[in-house]
């Protein structure tokens, strides 16, 4: 299982703070966001390479935080190209660069052999989470099915702003909308997500297929539509940084934790 992720867009919320430095390596304490991340998900012994995917603008950027790090697993930087909001790709197309990455980078034996490609453990790289990803890879594991997380939810107003499912006794996905008007459910879906191997053709031709190529969210509304999946309720909390205000406030909240 690799781990890809989503890190390409420009943070425009946050205004001159990441005008030229990328969002997931803002310092929380003395970490980034993404290293908190990490941190975690490197000691999952299903891991076995963590692969950022940002911008042009950042690429050096994170180029040069990989080099200082020292995760058990490798870390592989890959720049869409893009250098301006406007031009960014979205999130489901940087997931299929990594796939690409991913592909083009078999050992040709296995290549030849038509191995096939690792399941994939895909994040947002903008929140603090208080539960472990080894939680959520397990439950994966046990279902068999590729998966989504969700979160209960009691605001209508913040779940008309997100993706929404319904799910049955077994946490088998029936029904995912995004943005919804009338939520049908209050169990609200984080950007995190893992695509079983067999289900990887489904993602290469999502896009072409009518699948939104700008929220990731898009893309698992795409897979519930079209291949059985289950959600894992959150054991905890996390805390969403998506502006200036939340950046700071989670700098007074957790940076010395």
């Amino acid at each position: 299982m690799k781990t890809i992720v989503i890190a390409a867009g420009y943070a425009t919320r946050l205004g001159e703070l990441t005008q030229n430095f990328p969002k997931p390596l803002l310092k929380i304490g003395n970490n980034t966001i993404l290293g908190r991340m990490l941190d975690d998900i490197d000691t999952i012994p299903d891991i076995d390479e963590h692969i950022i995917v940002t911008n042009h603008k950042f690429a050096p950027i994170f180029e040069e935080w990989a080099a200082k790090q020292s995760y058990t697993k490798p870390i592989t930087i890959i720049d869409d190209g893009t250098e301006t909001n406007d031009t960014r790709l979205g999130a489901v197309c940087d997931l299929l660069l990594a796939i690409d990455h991913i592909d083009s980078h078999q050992p040709s034996a296995i290549a030849n052999s038509h191995q096939p490609s690792p399941d994939l453990l895909v994040v947002a790289a903008d929140n603090l989470l208080f539960f472990s990803f080894r939680e959520f890879v397990e439950f994966a594991k046990q279902k068999g099915t590729s998966c989504i997380m969700c979160h209960h939810q009691p605001s209508v107003e913040k779940l008309q702003r997100t993706g929404v499912i319904v799910m049955d006794d077994d946490n088998r996905v029936l029904n995912m909308e995004e943005k919804p008007l009338f939520p049908k459910s209050e169990w609200a879906v984080p950007p995190f997500y893992i695509y079983l191997q067999k289900d990887l053709d489904l993602v290469r031709y999502s896009v072409e297929n009518g699948c939104g190529k700008d929220a990731p969210g898009n893309l698992a509304h795409y897979m519930v539509e079209h291949t059985e999946m289950h959600a894992w309720p959150m054991s905890a909390g996390r805390f969403d940084i998506g502006s200036l205000d939340t950046y700071y406030e989670a700098c007074e909240r957790f940076g010395k934790k």
